[in-house]
């Protein structure tokens, strides 16, 4: 039976990606972003492909904006039977005691606060119709800090956290919970993170072979396409020459 699946950030990255898979997979798409032009154009594309696809333009850091978007959604497309929590981002690389208050605002209110309403406007109803699973895209910087990534690394240290307690919280129910941890993806990650730097970004990925956003959205479409008795809580994808978050080997 197709899915209705909400992704967040989905204009770019694994997000997007995500958004192309789960249409390849015949699932109905709500997708949401802070840029309403790429997000028609996304869903113009998909929609010219058979996919049934819902636009919402918000940030999930305006609590208020996401809360009166999520309720406002049509009837038909208010039971969600994925969530993917996609929105996230880092900026910035510098030492703890150098880093910048407004990047650090940034990566918390979108990557934990954003994430936790996203999952408290949403969860509520899944647990209600007892069905439902949650797709948190965390990372491996939430395993174990590298250098000069504390906050960010700190921000996928609470997604792996979040995931865990929901999944506690929700274990009596069909709800499901995943947090599916990314090494080195080749997005526009790391454009962000160097604030539009190419040159700088670039080199991120030099020397290795990345992931890319479809290699994650392979993963997630998989999770939500498990037997229900079957639940992936935990998955880490590298590159094949990335050992952790700070050991690269590069050729």
């Amino acid at each position: 039976m197709d899915k209705t699946v909400m992704i967040t950030g989905a204009t770019s990255g694994i997000g997007l990606a995500c958004a192309r898979k789960f249409a390849d997979n015949g699932d109905r798409l709500i997708l949401t972003g802070r840029n309403g032009i790429l997000l028609e154009e996304i869903a113009n594309g998909l929609t010219d492909k058979g996919a049934s696809v819902l636009t919402m333009v918000f940030d999930v850091r305006d609590r208020k904006e996401a809360a009166r978007q999520v309720e406002g959604l049509p009837e038909e497309w208010r039971e969600i039977d994925v969530l993917v929590n996609n929105a996230g981002l880092a900026l910035g690389l510098e030492p703890e005691h150098e880093g910048d208050f407004t990047d650090w605002d940034t990566m918390i209110d979108t990557n934990i606060k954003g994430l936790l309403t996203m999952t408290r406007l949403v969860v509520p109803g899944m647990v209600a119709r007892d069905k439902g699973h949650v797709i948190n895209i965390g990372s491996v910087a939430g395993d174990a800090a590298y250098a000069n990534g504390n906050v960010y690394c700190a921000t996928k240290a609470a997604v792996k956290t979040l995931s865990d307690g929901l999944r506690i919280d929700v274990a009596g129910t069909n709800v499901r919970v995943t947090n599916l941890k990314p090494g080195l993806v080749e997005t526009n990650f790391s454009n962000t993170r160097f604030h539009g730097d190419k040159e700088r970004a670039a080199n991120v990925y030099k020397g290795i072979t990345p992931l890319t956003g479809d290699d994650i959205a392979d993963v997630a479409v998989f999770a939500a396409n498990a037997p229900a008795h079957v639940q992936i809580a935990e998955v880490l994808v590298l590159a094949t020459h990335q050992g952790s978050g700070s050991v690269i080997v590069r050729k």
